[in-house]
């Protein structure tokens, strides 16, 4: 089934580039598509994350309050967000059920093979680039000072782009209750992980990448603006 799923994707994607005339073009329209699919999903987490935040004081209370007696803590929760209209997984579960779109295109972007055939997808290019190509292969045929390599800059510099503003976000909105101290010292570098995703993976997956965590960046910049958290 879940084969049967990326092959069905591949052929979409493969149909997109036919008007288009180009596979990188169709591989951004396709993650735009699935991303604007996807988006009651984010809007439901975000707003399952505000309400987390608007609760945080409360609960934290809660939890000083009857921090001993854990079946009168759990008791207590549950009617707090019964009053509230509310889920402790609020924010987590809609996130959760995007994984499984996310590990399609994954697939679609990263094999070499889908049910038995080669991935045609990866066979085609941007300008000049194999879609299939990662960045170290790149460098060994073509040289470090190259038209192809720097394809592969470029990709890393927009994505450098978006993880810097993705960084600054995270550092703005980022509460105190999260904890340990380690934590709140990782979490504003996360965004940078794509960069070292995109220099091992192939050039199809680092478009991916790039078009999808852009489109992140501007749907949290809306969706968990302040003016919306009293909402």
């Amino acid at each position: 089934m879940f084969d049967s799923v990326i092959e069905f994707t591949a052929d979409l994607i493969t149909a997109l580039a036919q008007p288009l005339g180009s596979t990188a073009a169709a591989i951004v329209i396709f993650t735009i598509g699935v991303r604007l699919l996807l988006l009651p999903l984010s809007v439901m987490q975000a707003r399952g994350a505000r309400t987390q935040a608007r609760l945080a004081p409360r609960v934290g209370e809660l939890r000083k309050r009857h921090g001993r007696d854990p079946e009168r803590l759990r008791s207590e929760l549950v009617s707090l967000y019964t009053r509230e209209g509310a889920s402790p997984l609020g924010g987590i579960l809609p996130g959760l059920a995007q994984v499984p779109f996310f590990m399609v295109a994954y697939r679609v972007f990263v094999s070499s093979t889908i049910a038995g055939h080669a991935n045609a997808l990866l066979t085609h290019g941007l300008f000049g680039v194999p879609l299939g190509q990662q960045f170290a292969s790149t460098v060994a045929g073509f040289g470090l000072l190259s038209g192809p390599t720097l394809v592969f800059a470029c990709l890393f510099l927009l994505l450098l782009a978006v993880a810097l503003v993705t960084s600054r976000r995270i550092r703005q909105t980022m509460g105190d209750e999260v904890q340990p101290q380690v934590l709140r010292g990782v979490m504003p570098l996360l965004p940078f992980t794509t960069i070292l995703a995109a220099a091992v993976l192939p050039l199809a997956a680092g478009i991916y990448l790039l078009v999808t965590t852009a489109w992140t960046a501007g749907e949290r910049a809306v969706l968990y603006r302040p003016a919306l958290a009293g909402r």
